[in-house]
């Protein structure tokens, strides 16, 4: 198996392509990517088929970085290399599980709904003859095979925007291990010879290229909260190594993602123009007023109360993002944005909320405080 790629990446969204995917393919230019990305596409969908089909075709896709950024206009096309393989999870399984063994490296992105476990899932799938449903299945039988082979530590990204992901997919794959019979030895693999870190994506990838490719926003982070041993996919300007990686997570779930959030509400509310974006809804002068208030109003003071250089921090990264919410190159939609969105509002304002209970209990927080409450989503 040494022919196959070191990189195995769950998810063919736009977004890991405009990321991570470009991140791995950048570094390699220089010499500091561990290597090519297989992609598996876990859902059988017939627009998935063809992602798969477009990235067994050499030569790579565009990704299309348009916006600003320290003031200059950005606009320029580069060109991702670093994905050589994909299948199909449905129809490819044998060759999914070939690379899973071959593997140093996983990475996820699988959507809002991407930790749910599925009835029809079940312990006899371990074998691996079967394919499970849910993603957490999949990846458990894929360890399993792993461990029979005994395949050397691997470190495990996930980037679906989950707090403290990577200790959420270890807590869910580990109870998902007992819950199906798996020995001893095996669930000590998965604690001790599986690195689950804890990761955050930060970049609007706002539009597809069809079949694949993307459309951009100049801004981007992929922070990585520090464990020894882990084996990073690649080094990257981008890629910042922290032992303090909530502070990212609440800077940007509080402000970007809460931001987003609340623009998607203003827009049900007001029955604003199905294909409003972002861009257009900052350039609406109530809405605009509002996103601020709420900012400035509700959530700011709760960084405030977590001390000055929090304060500090929180504030640069307000103004990066309203730049970033203002991209007059971006056709990021509202209702794109609204998918799932009770869940959103549940992941994205419950924790300032929470946040602000603790820390300046007399804070008042009528806007969040309207939309946590039962029945007020529109």
């Amino acid at each position: 198996m040494s022919n196959l790629n070191p990189i195995l990446q769950f998810g063919t969204s736009r977004f890991l392509q405009a990321h991570a995917d470009l991140f791995v393919s950048e570094a390699a230019k220089a010499g500091e990517a561990l290597g090519h990305i297989t992609i598996v596409q876990t859902t059988g969908s017939a627009q998935g088929a063809a992602r798969v089909a477009a990235f067994r075709q050499a030569g790579g896709y565009p990704v299309r970085i348009r916006g600003w950024q320290d003031g200059a206009q950005i606009d320029e096309e580069r060109r991702a290399d670093a994905v050589t393989q994909a299948w199909q999870a449905g129809s490819d399984w044998r060759q999914v599980r070939d690379a899973a063994v071959a593997a140093r490296v996983i990475v996820s992105n699988t959507g809002d709904t991407g930790y749910q476990l599925a009835d029809s899932d079940h312990a006899g799938m371990l074998d691996g003859a079967t394919v499970p449903a849910s993603f957490p299945a999949k990846l458990l039988v894929l360890l399993h095979d792993r461990f029979l082979a005994g395949a050397a530590p691997i470190s495990i990204f996930p980037c679906e925007l989950v707090a403290d992901n990577g200790h959420v997919l270890r807590q869910v794959i580990v109870a998902l291990a007992r819950q199906w019979g798996g020995d001893a030895a095996f669930i000590v693999y998965l604690q001790t010879g599986c690195l689950w870190i804890n990761s955050l994506v930060d970049r609007i990838v706002s539009e597809a290229i069809e079949p694949i490719g993307a459309v951009a926003e100049p801004y981007a982070l992929w922070a990585i909260e520090a464990q020894e041993g882990m084996l990073l996919p690649c080094l990257h300007p981008q890629l910042v190594v922290t032992g303090s990686l909530r502070e990212y997570e609440q800077r940007k779930l509080f402000l970007l993602n809460l931001g987003h959030t609340y623009l998607a509400q203003l827009w049900m509310e007001r029955g604003s123009p199905a294909g409003m974006t972002v861009r257009e809804a900052m350039d609406d002068g109530a809405m605009r007023a509002a996103l601020e208030a709420l900012w400035h109003e509700e959530v700011l003071p709760v960084f405030a109360a977590m001390g000055a250089q929090h304060s500090d921090a929180a504030l640069a990264y307000v103004a990066q993002v309203r730049e970033r919410f203002s991209n007059p190159f971006l056709a990021h939609r509202l209702a794109d944005i609204a998918q799932h969105h009770a869940g959103k509002i549940e992941r994205r304002m419950a924790p300032v909320a929470a946040q602000a209970r603790q820390l300046c209990p007399a804070l008042a927080q009528p806007r969040l405080r309207a939309m946590l409450a039962p029945g007020a989503q529109p």
